[in-house]
Order: structure tokens, then C-alpha cells, then sequence
């Protein structure tokens, strides 16, 4: 890793304050980049970069490995590095609807749980948890019980950092009780594996997959469709997610036109005839 690199992990980690996962990504995606090339990152020109990313099929995978040059060559003119390249121009990629699990299909997969033991009854309340809260995973799996306030759960390390307090429904409220009254491990942290260490987000997945067919994300798409579709404002959404721009949250207002269209179908007459 050359000498600049070093520099622009050093700033996203002690200046920027940007997630493990995010300089992880940072991190991996430049080390390629340079190791790729033959060069240090300040040395790489545009050519250089077409010529190695440029094969690449899937136009998100690139826009993350430009996005994440783009950054580095930011954090060379703020410190006064030389570099051989400009930035790039991302590609525009479609936004598809978000997949949304309908009340009634999360109900359904809910009943195949059994419950007679302590891990399902932790299955069905996470599953639960998570539609009732719209939290990410990373955020659902770090929640203590001191986080919990009058079913309001409180949001300590959301992305970027900034706490924020969502509301939980008595239903997923009376669930989480039952599976942490029938734990037999003394935790302040909410969801645990078998052996009373932190589930995992593998974990998490694997337990979404098995009675939904859907990731953990899904879950909470399916939060934020809802409320959409039940009229609520988008501000309001994008507080309760932790969108830190409305942008981010704008892709719900295509799944409300997306149902406008569909009511419009099947009841508008001319269409129907």
C-alpha cells in the first residue's frame, strides 16, 4: 500500500469518521486499483483506469471502484498531491423498485416458525423487529436492552454516526419479551446465537432467508413501502430510515407511483374495457 493511500485511509478513519464497512471497501477497492495498475494511485492515469476497470460487466461494481478513485483523488487536491488522473463520470444506473414483502406474506412466513424453544421464538420476534422498526441490520444487531424505552428503540450508531428513535409495535414489543424472558443468557445485547454471543448479520440473513425468502434489508424496504403506501410523508420516512439526504428516500415515491398506476388498471374504465 503506497505512502498516499495510507494518508487517504488515515483521513476517512480519524477525520471523516466514515464506518468500518466504508474504509473496508475503500481500502480494497484502491488496493486493487494500484496493485492492478503497477503504479501508486497518484501515479495512475485515466488510461490506466479504463484499462483495468473498463471490463468489468456489472455497472455497479464500477461505479463503486470510480466512486471510491473519485474520493482519492478529493482528498489529493485538498492535500496538495499530484495526480496523473481526473475524475470520472459514473454510469446512470436504473433504480429498481425495492422488493416489498406484503403484511400478509411476512405473517405467513411467521406461522412456519416454531416457537417451543428459545431460537425461535428469537427468529419470529427479529423478524418481527425488523418490520416494525425499519432499523438496518447492523443497527438491529447492536441494540442493547437499555436501548429500549417505552417501545421506542433508540438508535445509537446509525450510519454517519447520528442517534434517532423509532417507534415499535406492541406486537414485535410483546415478541421480543417473550424471547428474551426464555433466553437462558444474562445479555445487555438484544439478539444472541446459540452459544450467547452477538448473532451475526450471516446469521440474521440466514433466518430471514429460511421463513421469507428475503434478506434482512428487504424487511426494511417493506417498512418503508407501508408507510408510503398508508399516506405518510416523506420526511417523516426518511427521519424514521435515517436517510441523510431525502434523495435517498425518493426511490419510495416510485413504488407510490408504481401502485397509483396499478389502481389505475384495475379500475379506471376505459382501461378495463
Amino acid at each position: 500500500m503506497s505512502g498516499e493511500l495510507e494518508a487517504f485511509i488515515e483521513y476517512i478513519t480519524v477525520i471523516k469518521s466514515l464506518s468500518p464497512r466504508t474504509i473496508e471497501a475503500y481500502s480494497r477497492d484502491l488496493d486493487e486499483i494500484e496493485k492492478g495498475t503497477g503504479k501508486s494511485l497518484t501515479q495512475i492515469d485515466s488510461a490506466d483506469v479504463f484499462a483495468l476497470l473498463g471490463s468489468i460487466p456489472n455497472k455497479r461494481t464500477l461505479n463503486r471502484k470510480l466512486s471510491s478513485f473519485n474520493s482519492f483523488l478529493d482528498f489529493c487536491h485538498r492535500s496538495r498531491f499530484d495526480s496523473h488522473s481526473s475524475k470520472f463520470s459514473l454510469s446512470k444506473i436504473p433504480k429498481n423498485l425495492p422488493k416489498y414483502l406484503a403484511y400478509e406474506t411476512i405473517q405467513s412466513g411467521l406461522e412456519q416458525v416454531d416457537r417451543s424453544d428459545w431460537l425461535g421464538l428469537r427468529d419470529y420476534a427479529l423478524i418481527l423487529f425488523l418490520y416494525a422498526t425499519g432499523a438496518r441490520v447492523s443497527e438491529c444487531l447492536i441494540a442493547q436492552e437499555g436501548d429500549i424505552e417505552s417501545e421506542w428503540l433508540r438508535i445509537r450508531h446509525g450510519k454517519g454516526e447520528k442517534e434517532r428513535y423509532v417507534p415499535i409495535a406492541h406486537e414485535a414489543m410483546k415478541a421480543l419479551r417473550a424471547y428474551r424472558d426464555a433466553c437462558p443468557f444474562n445479555r445487555p445485547l438484544l439478539w444472541l446465537n446459540y452459544r450467547g454471543e452477538p448473532l451475526s448479520r450471516v446469521s440474521a440473513f440466514k433466518i430471514t432467508q429460511k421463513y421469507l425468502d428475503a434478506s434482512p434489508h428487504a424487511l426494511r424496504h417493506s417498512y418503508a413501502t407501508a408507510l408510503i403506501l398508508g399516506g405518510a410523508d416523506l420526511r417523516v420516512v426518511q427521519e424514521l430510515l435515517g436517510h441523510a439526504s431525502l434523495l435517498t428516500t425518493q426511490i419510495y415515491t416510485h413504488v407510490q407511483k408504481h401502485n397509483l398506476q396499478e389502481t389505475v388498471m384495475q379500475h379506471h374504465p376505459m382501461i378495463k374495457s
